[in-house]
């Protein structure tokens, strides 16, 4: 092994310096294996002057043999041994210290290694910067998975200089040691070394490191890699044993002490709330997986050291963690078993919630005592509140047998906060590969929010591919209600049994299948699939079989691609018109919405001989059963083009398809111009020529355009460089807008106001911003602080939030009560009826709404930046705002809580808005259009 190692570390290396930029310690204890990789990766550093101190805790294996090896083959490694073995990681670094040349120190652990460019990036921030030491990311590697995750990434998102660990206390959760460089004489000054005989040494090391230090740098990139192996048994992951609750408690009680003695006491309360929200909850989360006889010793352990934290520190944790630590410290533990399954599960029920006039309580009964009502009250959850989406749910499992390949399970649902109403259908769904089984549940009231079902899955039927799988899934309970729907986990007993089968899918596809209770986590059921046989054999194969595959699928893409297509289409454009055929496409076939949708309706009102296709990207759900669907930039849709008579699009046809001659092309286009389009937009006009013409020739494919405005005149049409009929009717998605009050679109305000949940006498605010060009698919759009609007506005208002298509946002659970969910609504005209007012930004629905007359509210916190953006806007919008510019969350809620005052204040802007962006509007243009273009002669 010695010879090994020293072959595998061999290098041409001249030293730059007498002595070392940066000393790294490894430290190591039988350890032979892995111990050549750590070094290696401090050789291969782009800081080539370091010193690399091998710190060897007296191992019995071949480590002292490896180690050699290596020192004789770099003179950069040095190792030192100590006499006898310590226990621990402390002994070992404090021997580096000792002796350390550099002015630098680092720590690297044998089974561990650096990012190549750690030690030199480091350095040069110490160096510009002369703090006492620079800590950065660290990136802990999942050996099983090959998969990795950051340590506590929000702390390291900036480069940062902090000066002193009271400007940023949140810093004591970077409790390691060995993310970081220390300038060796801020070590050896303060007399800082690891304290031994203990566990969990970096922890008090780095609080002493932390409230030492005059200033310390923080770098927002990885400088460390912990590799987790899976079947290594180390200190932090031996929770399972009371003693490591001691040896937890015990760090944290000499830290407390050295606070005191050095007159740092005033720390202790940041101390506190991290000890509570990283130690401490480790041990909460593990409490599902552990017997109450665990339990109650872990409780006598613990519940001293908690008796001396402040109130306040316990008024800073989440709801649920105070009701755990609550329950724990009064004795209920078969209740903390329970609670312990909500911890950071926002979507996850209790089994039972007791109301005591507006008070909602934590459990079957109302608490007796003052303590208990404070930390059991959970009003803040807004249970009765909230809608299906966003509610909380439970549903566990009774009793889970397996008979052969047939899984059957009985499932008890908690349903505290009524979710579950007539008309909920649910299922249990379970994937391996791609589409899901999907079993239906029937179920059945069991007492006041409750509910009892059973399942049969055949594990048989899931679908797992021609190619099989390796995996591991976890089977949820679907509720789907009105279109809205969620999916949970399904929670299984601790002490469930493994239950194993085997499965032919096909005539090679055996697999060996588990189902077990996930022992972490809120404890899931679980099912996990091992190819076997012949499929098994071919596993080794797999980096092959995706090489080969994408060559399958350059070749495909040439077949199927647009090249294939584009020969396709140029085929079937040479026959003849169908004459009564017409495609109609909107929002790039997201849905059966926008002007299209007006215009078909009232083809049909009038029973016109033409026939139409409608094309669809994705979902199908928004569009009426009747129509005729075919799918966006297949060949099917090709041949629909290439055979129409007529088109019809609000956005622009893909520019592979040429228009055939005799077709006709009707653009209705998506909105009125805010932002800069077309030519007007940098990129375009600064494209080259090629990009130009192929924009030109899609434009040059329209044969008219609908105009909702004299002012979309003056900038879309010159910016396209538009030659089509101009059709000067309005918008005819915009007919419904202009006739709300008409009892047609009073019902479907107030269906849509239904199936949102909006509660009797509640207004419904429709915030819908638009997107960012360099932040699309972030939800970066969704500017307004809603969680900090909720306690000003949420007695009376609703915020339906409305996205735009090319971004996405999901609503946090605890603001279900407060928020709805309006992207289900592929016609953003439904909830635009539904609602008493608008907010938005710059998005061109403001040109729309202002064709209710409802109040409009703008929220331009980013105004300048959007203005002097690369596209540019058409105007200032300070000077044709139909509505207040708000920047604040105070000023938001002022402006709705006195809707009407600030709809009359601004009134005359309202009126000069009206005028200049909706002077076509009548409320008939889906009739205008359709006289115009299908029926003869151009509308001027």
């Amino acid at each position: 092994m010695p010879d090994v190692a020293a072959r595998n570390c061999e290098r041409t290396w001249m030293p730059t310096s007498d002595v070392p930029d940066v000393s790294v310690v490894v430290i190591v204890y039988n350890d032979e294996e892995r111990l050549p990789r750590a070094v290696r990766s401090l050789l291969d550093q782009t800081l080539n002057n370091l010193e690399v101190i091998i710190a060897d805790d007296c191992s019995t294996d071949g480590t002292e043999g490896v180690a050699r090896a290596l020192e004789a083959s770099d003179p950069r490694v040095r190792y030192v041994r100590l006499e006898q073995n310590s226990g621990g990681c402390s002994a070992p670094r404090n021997r580096g210290i000792e002796v350390a040349r550099a002015p630098y120190v680092m720590f690297l652990d044998s089974d561990d290694e650096l990012p190549r460019h750690a030690c030199k990036s480091l350095l040069l921030v110490a160096e510009e910067t002369g703090v006492d030491f620079v800590t950065g990311e660290v990136t802990r590697l999942f050996e099983e998975t090959n998969t990795t995750g950051l340590w506590y990434p929000h702390l390291f998102t900036e480069k940062r200089v902090v000066n002193g660990i009271a400007e940023r206390p949140e810093y004591f959760f970077d409790h390691l040691s060995t993310n970081k460089l220390y300038r060796t004489a801020f070590i050896r000054d303060n007399a800082l070394t690891f304290p031994e005989g203990i566990h969990y040494e970096d922890q008090l090391f780095s609080a002493q490191a932390f409230s030492l230090a005059e200033s310390f740098a923080v770098v927002p990139w990885s400088v460390y890699v912990w590799r987790l192996a899976p079947e290594s048994v180390s200190i932090s992951s031996s929770r399972h044993k009371i003693q490591n609750v001691a040896d937890r408690i015990g760090v944290a009680r000499l830290i407390d002490a050295w606070f005191e003695e050095n007159g740092r006491a005033e720390l202790r309360a940041e101390k506190d709330y991290k000890f509570l929200r990283h130690d401490f909850r480790l041990y909460l989360g593990d409490l599902p997986f552990r017997d109450l006889e665990w339990i109650a010793e872990f409780a006598e352990v613990v519940n001293p050291y908690l008796d001396e934290i402040s109130d306040e520190t316990f008024a800073r944790l989440s709801r649920e963690e105070r009701i755990c630590i609550h329950l724990l410290r009064t004795g209920r533990l078969e209740e903390l078993q329970i609670a312990a399954r909500q911890l950071g599960r926002p979507q996850l029920a209790p089994r039972f919630a007791t109301d005591e006039g507006d008070v909602t309580y934590w459990g079957a009964v109302a608490p007796a005592d003052e303590a208990s009502r404070s930390e059991l009250d959970i009003s803040e959850w807004y249970l009765r509140e909230q809608v299906l989406a966003t509610g909380r749910i439970r549903h566990e499992l009774t009793s889970v047998t397996m008979l052969g390949p047939v899984l059957r399970l009985e499932i008890h649902t908690y349903d505290p906060a009524g979710l579950i109403v007539e008309g909920t259908k649910a299922s249990v769904k379970l994937a391996a590969h791609k589409k899901p089984l999907t079993v239906p549940l029937t179920l059945r009231p069991e007492g006041e929010g409750q509910y009892v079902s059973k399942a049969e899955i055949d594990l048989r039927k899931v679908p797992v591919g021609k190619a099989g799988v390796a995996t591991r899934r976890h089977p949820v309970v679907a509720l789907e209600r009105d279109g809205a729907g969620r999916t949970d986990i399904l929670l299984a007993k601790h002490d469930q049994p493994d239950f194993r089968a085997t499965v032919t899918y096909h005539k090679f596809g055996i697999h060996h299948l588990r189902v077990k209770a996930e022992q972490k986590g809120a404890g899931r059921l679980e099912v996990t699939w091992q190819r076997s046989g012949f499929l098994k054999s071919l596993e080794p194969l797999g980096p092959y079989a995706r090489k080969a595959k994408g060559k399958v699928g350059k070749v495909r893409k040439i077949l199927v691609g647009n090249e294939g297509k584009a020969t396709a289409y140029d085929a079937v454009s040479k026959l003849p018109r169908k004459r009564s055929l017409a495609v109609f496409e909107a929002m790039e076939g997201r849905g059966y919405a926008d002007s299209p949708r007006y215009i078909y309706e009232e083809l049909k009102r009038r029973n016109l001989p033409i026939d139409v296709v409608w094309a669809y990207s994705g979902d199908r759900s928004s569009f009426p059963e009747d129509v005729t669907l075919v799918k966006r930039g297949s060949f099917a849709y090709g041949r629909a083009l290439a055979r129409a008579t007529f088109w019809v699009d609000s956005h622009n046809l893909p520019y592979l398809y040429r228009k055939p001659k005799g077709t006709r092309y009707l653009q209705t286009w998506h909105g009125q111009t805010f932002k800069a389009m077309g030519f007007d937009v940098p990129s375009l006009r600064g494209a080259s020529e090629i990009e130009k013409e192929r924009f030109r020739a899609a434009v040059g494919r329209w044969d008219a355009l609908v105009c909702p405005s004299a002012e979309f005149e003056k900038t879309f049409v010159p910016a396209f460089e538009v030659s089509a009929d101009l059709i000067r009717s309005g918008y005819p998605r915009n007919d419904v807008l202009v006739r709300w009050a008409e009892p047609e679109q009073q019902a479907r305000a107030a269906e849509v106001r239904e199936a949102l949940n909006i509660p009797a006498g509640k207004k419904v605010l429709l915030y819908a911003p638009t997107f960012r060009d360099a932040a699309r698919r972030t939800g970066q759009s969704v500017r307004v602080d809603l969680e900090a609007l909720a306690p000003h506005l949420s007695d009376e208002w609703i915020i339906v939030v409305r996205t735009h298509p090319y971004d996405r946002f999901k609503i946090a659970p605890e603001l279900g009560h407060f928020l709805r969910d309006g992207s289900s609504y592929a016609d953003i005209n439904d909830v635009m009826l539904a609602s008493d007012a608008v907010l938005t930004d710059y998005s061109s629905l403001m040109f729309d709404y202002a064709n209710t007359g409802r109040p409009i509210l703008l929220y331009t916190d980013d105004y300048e930046a959007y203005k002097g953006g690369d596209r540019g806007t058409y105007y200032d919008l300070e000077e044709i705002a139909p509505g207040p510019m708000l920047t604040t969350t105070e000023d938001l809620a002022a402006a709705v809580r006195d809707l009407e005052g600030t709809q009359e204040r601004h009134a005359q802007r309202y009126a000069r808005f009206q005028e200049m962006f909706c002077s076509y509007e009548t409320g008939h243009a889906s009739k205008m259009v359709v006289d115009a273009f299908f029926e003869g002669g151009t509308h001027d």
